[in-house]
């Protein structure tokens, strides 16, 4: 099975420390995020396709054609236009159903296990309080209606979007959906789109850390280094 990672991006919020090298391969708990996310793959796993962008040879030139046995190759996206230009530019590599996810966030073997039980899924994380990102809404019956992107100040909880998906082919045969007033084209908001015509299963994570700034950073590197599941 393969999966797509999305690490393109120019990390803006995490400088000055990606002026000169790529966010996902900025380190913490001594290994760059990249390497976090290949050594908590399941197993299941055998092809790796990532695209990148800013700065990506550094990303080629240190993982090369393969990591743990797992093949990667790579795809170029040349002009940032959001999450879902990016993994339509790897829409021709694919084969058959896969795993999307983000380059910058650390996820937990497990979960991604859990998700590739099924063949549409989103892995969302539970937020007590106000949250910024993709809240989830579910259906009646639990499968996924709609993410809605913002600022969250519910005092409940919620389920917020981590970035991660299983999808089939069938995505590709939907038409993008454009951000409002932006130069980019949404994964989530077209996987809401699918959700129409396919059951896609909500997954709780056990342990998501995402990575967005320099503090998220610091939060990171305690937090890895504390918790003893988090390994190779």
């Amino acid at each position: 099975m393969q999966a797509v990672i999305l690490a393109a991006g120019k990390g803006v919020r995490m400088r000055p420390l990606t002026y000169d090298i790529p966010k996902p391969m900025v380190k913490v708990a001594g290994k760059n995020l990249l390497e976090h996310k290949l050594d908590q793959l399941p197993d299941g796993i055998d092809e790796v396709i990532m695209v990148v962008g800013y700065l990506g040879d550094q990303i080629i030139n240190y993982f090369g054609g393969k990591h743990q046995g797992k093949k990667i190759t790579y795809v170029r996206q040349e002009e940032l236009l959001g999450t879902g230009k990016a993994l339509w530019l790897a829409r021709g590599q694919i084969t058959g159903k896969f795993i999307s996810l983000m380059g910058d966030d650390i996820y937990l073997r497990q979960d991604l296990e859990k998700c590739l039980e099924y063949d549409w899924a989103v892995l969302a994380q539970k937020v007590a309080g106000p949250a910024r990102g993709g809240r989830i809404v579910l259906r009646s019956d639990g499968h996924l209606q709609e993410i809605i992107e913002g600022e969250h100040n519910h005092g409940h909880e919620h389920l917020m979007n981590t970035g991660v998906f299983v999808m089939e082919p069938e995505i590709f045969d939907y038409e993008l959906v454009k951000l409002p007033g932006k130069e980019e084209w949404g994964l989530p908001q077209t996987l809401v789109k699918a959700a129409q015509d396919f059951d896609v299963k909500i997954v709780t994570a056990s342990f998501w850390l995402p990575v967005t700034d320099v503090e998220d950073l610091k939060k990171a590197e305690k937090i890895l280094k504390s918790v003893k599941s988090i390994k190779s």
